[in-house]
């Protein structure tokens, strides 16, 4: 004889399992087309409606084009190569179509025009919600925690800033 009770909490497992991983792959999907300037995908990433996005140094934005249109003109060139490495995801699921979770992120940049690599850790505090089905990022804020950046001048590597946060980006 089966237990009603128990099927039900294995399903509810799953579920809160599955909203977790799919909320894990939203955020590397984010985090990769900043990398590979993949502006759409990016894009895709947040709802098209008002919302928070305070990056810091980087500004503070009320719509994803906003952040987008920011990003494409500092970011989608030639000479500036990103990594974005997220990790030590701490997700929290507080219904079936809401979450929160923290991330570290750890940013390098080679910037090949203005000779500067930047190195920049710190942490994410993220909001999500179910859309039509697929989870999006609903609010996200960023907290510098360590920065370096070097002037990288003839063969010369010059600390330029060493530090909790640069000033204001751009």
């Amino acid at each position: 004889m089966s237990n009603p009770t128990s099927s039900d909490d294995l399903a509810r497992r799953l579920a809160r399992l599955e909203a977790i991983e799919a909320i894990k792959q939203l955020k590397a999907r984010y985090l990769t087309a900043c990398d590979q300037k993949q502006v759409e995908v990016m894009r895709g990433c947040f709802p098209d409606e008002t919302m928070v996005i305070d990056y810091g140094p980087v500004g503070s934005f009320s719509h994803r084009d906003q952040l987008v249109d920011l990003y494409q003109k500092f970011a989608c060139n030639e000479h500036v190569m990103d990594i974005h490495l997220g990790g030590n995801p701490q997700i929290e699921i507080i219904d079936d179509n809401h979450a929160r979770g923290s991330w570290c992120l750890h940013f390098f940049q080679i910037h090949s025009a203005a000779k500067t690599v930047l190195q920049l850790g710190g942490y994410y505090a993220d909001e999500y919600r179910r859309d039509n089905g697929q989870w999006v990022i609903s609010s996200s804020r960023f907290q510098p925690y360590a920065t370096e950046l070097l002037d990288l001048e003839e063969g010369l590597h010059k600390i330029k800033f060493v530090g909790r946060q640069l000033a204001k980006f751009g």
